[in-house]
C-alpha cells in the first residue's frame, strides 16, 4: 500500500478559508480537526463542498447496504493500492457488519472469504471497473438478478468515487492520522 510522504501539506484550520471552514464544519471534530484527507482538500478551497457532496451521496445516500458499499470501497482502496483508504475504511467496515476475516479477504481473490452470491458479485464489478473500466455483460446480468437499476448505478458510483479518492490520496501523499 502506498504511504509516501505528504505532497501537499494537509492546512490548519487557522489557514482555511471560511468557505472552506463552512464546508468542513460537518467532519471536523470537538477540537475543531478534520481528517487528513479533508484538511488537505482544504488547499482546493472552491472544490471542498461539491467533493463533500459526492461523498456524502455515496456514504449515505446510495441504495446499498452498508456492508455492500464497504465491500466495494475496502476492494478498490486495495485494488488502488491505497494504505489511507483501506486503514480507515477498515473501522467503517468492521461497523457496516464486515469481519476481520472478510477484509482481508478482500486483498485476495473472490475465493478467499464466506461472500454470498451478490457479494462475489460485487468484488468481480470493483475489479472488472477497476481493470477495464467496464462491467461485463455476464457480470452485469447477474448482478441484474441481485440488484435494481438504481443499485447497479450506485455500484459504478462508489468504484467510482473511490477510485478517485485513492488516486488523490496516493498522489497528494496524505497519511494516516496519528493518535494526539
Amino acid at each position: 500500500m502506498r504511504l509516501d510522504r505528504a505532497r501537499i501539506v494537509p492546512l490548519e484550520k487557522e489557514q482555511w478559508s471560511e468557505e472552506t471552514r463552512e464546508a468542513l464544519k460537518t467532519v471536523t471534530n470537538e477540537k475543531g480537526k478534520a481528517l487528513n484527507i479533508f484538511a488537505t482538500l482544504a488547499n482546493s478551497p472552491a472544490a471542498v463542498k461539491p467533493f463533500l457532496a459526492w461523498a456524502s451521496y455515496i456514504l449515505q445516500g446510495t441504495k446499498l447496504t452498508p456492508r455492500e458499499r464497504e465491500i466495494l470501497i475496502l476492494r478498490i482502496g486495495h485494488l488502488c493500492n491505497s494504505g489511507y483508504e483501506f486503514h480507515q475504511h477498515t473501522r467503517i467496515g468492521l461497523r457496516s457488519g464486515l469481519s476481520e476475516s472478510d477484509i482481508q479477504a478482500l486483498r485476495k481473490t473472490t475465493d478467499d472469504g464466506d461472500w454470498s452470491e451478490a457479494e462475489v458479485l460485487l468484488i468481480e464489478a470493483a475489479d472488472q471497473l477497476h481493470g477495464d473500466s467496464f462491467i461485463g455483460t455476464e457480470t452485469w446480468t447477474a448482478l441484474a438478478e441481485h440488484y435494481n437499476d438504481k443499485q447497479l448505478m450506485d455500484i459504478v458510483f462508489v468504484v467510482g468515487q473511490y477510485t478517485q479518492v485513492s488516486m488523490l490520496l496516493n498522489t497528494f501523499g496524505v497519511q494516516i492520522e496519528t493518535k494526539e
